[in-house]
């Protein structure tokens, strides 16, 4: 009897999780962090990206050949992203996209910032004081796992945090692993994969505080869910059978 009663209790005890495993970022009291210049790139173009290129001068007529339409803003609001995808510049198999006058443009593995400086070079040939403006249309990344939302999301910023994603996805579930979160990265055709341990914050001076274009975030979910995926359902129903046949032992003791 007093063995199936340690039982019931060691049962609860290992149910329970403790706070080092659900809080998030617990050293960074301690922590020292590198400026934000030093780990924020900017992210380079991949085959298959959908750029959005607005040009503009002092003589807005002298733009008109170099711009596939003449409805084309420096400005990109979400509402207009699915209609600015439909006129945008894609990238081909080649790295190249094909601009007006000036023919195939290798912008594979440039920066939007990169590629706005050398259009503005090969304009200001033809124009005086060209100013160039690039985005990314389609930046896009995939959440999996044990988080509210999961999903593949696209978003119009150049630049997301980490921390950002998982907050725009609703977060880890309580049965989500804080410490072993994985991400795969594919960038300038090679492909790598990093785990981040969000209860800690070294990670915070790396190149993972950033997300990229088609990254992969997985949350892998914690012991309990695992096992509650097994026979028996779940710990709360587990707790609950073991709590109707501790009664009935008790009962037919008496």
């Amino acid at each position: 009897m007093k063995r199936f009663i340690l039982f019931f209790f060691s049962l609860l005890l290992f149910s329970c999780s403790s706070k080092k495993d659900v809080i998030y970022y617990q050293d960074i009291d301690n922590k020292e962090f590198s400026s934000l210049e030093s780990i924020n790139s900017h992210p380079r173009i991949q085959i298959n990206d959908i750029l959005n290129i607005s040009t503009a001068a002092l003589n807005p007529e002298s733009v008109l050949p170099f711009s596939f339409n003449t409805g084309e803003s420096s400005s990109v609001q979400p509402r207009q992203v699915e209609l600015l995808k439909l006129t945008g510049y894609l990238v081909n198999s080649d790295g190249e996209i094909n601009f007006p006058q000036l023919g195939k443009i290798e912008v594979e593995g440039k920066t939007t910032q990169e590629i706005q400086s050398l259009l503005e070079d090969k304009l200001s040939l033809y124009i005086k004081n060209p100013t160039v403006n690039v985005r990314i249309l389609n930046f896009k990344f995939t959440i999996q796992g044990e988080i509210r939302q999961p999903g593949t999301y696209e978003i119009i910023e150049e630049n997301m945090t980490l921390p950002q994603a998982l907050g725009l996805a609703g977060d880890l579930t309580i049965n989500g692993r804080r410490d072993n979160i994985m991400i795969y990265r594919q960038e300038g055709g090679q492909r790598e994969v990093k785990r981040i341990d969000l209860t800690q914050s070294d990670w915070m001076n790396s190149d993972y505080f950033f997300i990229k274009p088609n990254d992969i975030i997985y949350v892998e979910p914690n012991n309990p869910k695992v096992k509650s995926a097994g026979f028996v359902g779940n710990v709360g129903t587990l707790l609950s059978v073991v709590s109707i046949i501790f009664s009935a032992v008790v009962l037919l003791a008496r």
